[in-house]
């Protein structure tokens, strides 16, 4: 790890840098972009299968509230980003705490039913909700991201355009929710989450709030997904119901399980691996003159191979920081030096 650590530094100065180089590519930067979008995603969704074991396959509900919520306060309103995210973040918090309060008592099967069943009535609420959102028609006419600064100087006002802003926006989204849910991870609330999904019965008989710690858990992981889809309202400037289907959620979920459950880090690269695949795979199936929906043939296949051969996921963990913590070092070196002795002893 100590020798592949500067060259992910390096790798990710020369990223930060790309985007201001003369032969940059815009749509190379569009697909970063909507890699960055989906690691916020796929940390988001991490949270609730990764961290506490439940299986949810309504992510892109709170994705697509987010989103719309983002994009009615701008058109109707004309709010500033910079007080949309908050508000589409507690939006989804709220929906979360609602679906999961009384469903959360549900485990396995029944839970994900539940989540499923959320998604599809979040997608034909915007679907035939035409007096709110447009319904098939879509919701036009989003500004995009500004910084608006006239009140100190009437000259200070910088309108986002082109890919390279929004770029460094979405960089500091991903560093943002990291660094929020690296903390978390560590906290008393994540080593709560680890607990109740390990062994639930467990963790109650040692004081754990199991319901309460899973409604958090799902309130904090519908904010980041709102966050999410504010940021893809704002960047896109048009939304439409189709693009809050299920299979957004299923390909959020690839992204997690290929990475590893409850590994922060192996949700990032899960992002990258299933973005990039999707845009050679809709390449190679326009030549092949095969509509772009096929490709979810194609991770759903991988999904199957992974649930075979790797079914803790590419970068397994119980928790990155684990590695880390020194009472755990300190811990794990104590069991190696009294076990291992006896090993040696009896060998």
């Amino acid at each position: 790890m100590g020798k592949i650590k500067p060259l992910l530094i390096v790798l990710a100065l020369g990223l930060l840098v790309y985007p201001l180089l003369p032969f940059a590519n815009e749509y190379l930067l569009h697909v970063m972009i909507l890699v960055m979008i989906y690691m916020v995603l796929a940390m988001g969704l991490n949270i609730v299968p990764g961290f506490c074991g439940l299986l949810d396959l309504g992510f892109v509900g709170f994705y697509g509230i987010g989103a719309y919520t983002a994009g009615l306060l701008t058109v109707h309103y004309g709010m500033s980003f910079w007080l949309i995210v908050p508000l589409a973040a507690l939006n989804g918090a709220l929906w979360g705490v609602l679906l999961g309060a009384p469903t959360l008592r549900l485990t396995g099967d029944y839970f994900a039913i539940v989540t499923f069943g959320f998604s599809e009535l979040v997608v034909l609420f915007l679907t035939n909700e035409i007096w709110l959102t447009r319904g098939p028609l879509g919701l036009p006419g989003i500004d995009p991201v500004n910084v608006n600064l006239e009140f100190l100087n009437p000259d200070w006002f910088w309108e986002f355009f082109g890919e390279v802003p929004y770029f460094y926006l979405a960089a500091c989204m991903v560093l943002l929710v990291y660094f929020v849910l690296r903390r978390v991870e560590d906290s008393r609330l994540g080593r709560a989450w680890f607990a109740i999904r390990e062994d639930p019965l467990a963790a109650a008989s040692c004081g754990v709030d199991i319901l309460t710690y899973k409604v958090i858990a799902f309130a904090i992981s519908a904010g980041i997904g709102a966050v999410g889809g504010s940021f893809f309202a704002r960047w896109q400037l048009f939304l439409s119901p189709d693009m809050f289907k299920f299979w957004e959620s299923f390909l959020v979920l690839c992204m997690v399980v290929l990475g590893g459950l409850g590994n922060i880090h192996g949700a990032l690269i899960g992002a990258v691996i299933m973005v990039c695949l999707g845009e050679v795979l809709r390449e190679v199936l326009f030549v092949l003159g095969l509509p772009p929906e096929v490709r979810f043939l194609f991770y759903g296949l991988i999904m199957v191979l992974i649930m075979r051969f790797k079914p803790a996921g590419f970068f397994p963990a119980i928790a990155a920081t684990a590695r880390t913590n020194p009472l755990l070092v300190a811990l794990a070196a104590r069991i190696e030096k009294t076990y291992g002795g006896r090993r040696e002893s009896h060998s």
